[in-house]
């Protein structure tokens, strides 16, 4: 840490204090402005915190301009090209690359961590069957602190364990059983010896009154995007499962919070808004217009699932994915063939496009994965639950590192006040 000063200029003069500069390991510097309240009486002001670092990390690292994404210090793509989501699971919980003996463990733990209670099952039938997933997944997670608050202790390390292990087992089945009450079908119970997404895509598909058969490309595609999903730096659900376990309230509220955060459509929501694009645009040939539209500043319409608000380069996952998605077309397209077609010829316009490249306005990840997911056959309104069991790994181990961190304090941000001044109450009849 170095010490730079800085200059304040007050409407009572000048004044001089000097505040340290904090050196990450990647990244720009950082400047503690702890000081500035306390010796100087003036907050910072930064809407959306699109310039402050609200803590250290050392789980996930984003460069935007390089289009660079690192878990615990390794290559997005290369975890994507040797790993699994388990594998990369464990990597996030726990700092490093397992070694076989830990990965099989990790991996039965999982496994044998999946069913629900029965009590909770049993609360789907509470919903209406026409209830959003989200909606269904948030308050599920939440009510798991009512059926296991023998381990909740935050300062104990084997509950902290024992709750990451449990709640990315079960998101999977929370998220089928959502869907399942959706399209009215029996809830299916996982089966421990198969792996994560083949377990994910029988609970999911598979009906009592005939056989499943998993498809390995759509196992193989999951796998992929939860990998790529699974953690993306202090974005907002981060940011809020960390802001909510501050408070030293219990771990599954924090991710129902998460959850809840990543709902939104500004989030979570953006692959569901690519497909909704898609079909409005209707047909290829209609693509010139859209373009145009697009092109347009007076015109509301927007290109959904191009750009990214940190990537300004190019988004390293959509590199990534769109292999994957061709893979996926190429031999699940089915019934939505015309969609794809569309999606593809779209996909070559925008790459093509001088307007585009030079706005770097390139296919993101949200992109290609909502494509994928309705290849899969993925209901638009799972999107978003889709997205929350990849992210939850990543949620757990910020929760892990904010909870274990030296001198924790609760999150408390403070404001700007621009309303009344100080007035005083005036007895009703007195008020004109």
């Amino acid at each position: 840490m170095t010490n730079e000063t800085y200059t304040l200029n007050n409407a009572d003069g000048s004044t001089s204090l000097e505040l340290p500069v904090k050196k990450g390991t990647l990244g720009p510097d950082v400047l503690d402005i702890g000081k500035l309240y306390r010796e100087q009486g003036v907050f910072t002001y930064d809407p959306g915190f699109v310039a402050t670092a609200s803590c250290e990390s050392d789980i996930t690292f984003i460069d935007g301009d390089k289009g660079v994404l690192l878990y615990r210090g390794y290559p997005v793509e290369q975890l994507a090209a040797n790993s699994s989501f388990i594998e990369v699971a464990y990597l996030l919980l726990y700092g490093e690359l397992p070694t076989a003996t830990q990965l099989a463990a990790f991996d039965n733990s999982i496994r044998t961590h999946t069913m629900l209670n029965e009590g909770m099952l049993r609360f789907f039938n509470g919903f209406r069957y026409d209830a959003h997933p989200m909606a269904m997944i948030s308050a599920v997670v939440g009510s798991m602190s009512a059926y296991y608050h023998d381990t909740m202790d935050v300062n104990n390390p084997e509950h902290r364990e024992i709750f990451a292990h449990r709640i990315i087992a079960k998101l999977p089945t929370i998220a089928a059983a959502a869907h399942k009450l959706n399209v009215g079908q029996p809830f299916i119970y996982p089966q421990n010896d198969l792996g994560y997404t083949e377990n994910m895509l029988r609970m999911f598909f598979a009906v009592p009154a005939e056989p499943y058969e998993i498809n390995p490309v759509a196992a193989q595609a999951l796998d992929l995007l939860f990998i790529l999903h699974a953690d993306h730096e202090q974005n907002c659900s981060t940011s809020t499962v960390r802001m909510a376990g501050s408070s030293g309230a219990n771990p599954y509220s924090a991710i129902a919070a998460g959850i809840a955060a990543l709902w939104g459509p500004a989030h979570g929501g953006a692959n569901e808004a690519v497909l909704r694009m898609l079909t409005q645009i209707g047909s290829a040939k209609n693509i010139p217009e859209y373009v145009a539209k697009a092109k347009d500043k007076d015109d509301p319409f927007r290109l959904m699932g191009f750009g990214h608000r940190v990537y300004k380069n190019f988004d390293p996952r959509a590199t990534i994915i769109r292999k994957m998605c061709h893979k996926v077309l190429d031999q699940m397209g089915g019934k939505d063939a015309p969609l794809f077609e569309l999606a593809l010829e779209l996909e070559q316009v925008a790459l093509k496009d001088p307007y585009f490249i030079e706005k770097n306005l390139y296919p993101n990840v949200d992109f290609y994965s909502g494509i994928i997911y309705r290849a899969l056959g993925i209901p638009t309104s799972m999107f978003t639950g889709m997205f929350a069991i990849g992210r939850t790994v990543g949620w757990v181990s910020h929760w892990q590192e904010m909870i274990t961190e030296p001198g924790r304090r609760i999150a408390r941000p403070r404001q700007l006040y621009t309303g009344a001044p100080e007035r005083n109450y005036i007895a009703v009849a007195d008020r004109k």
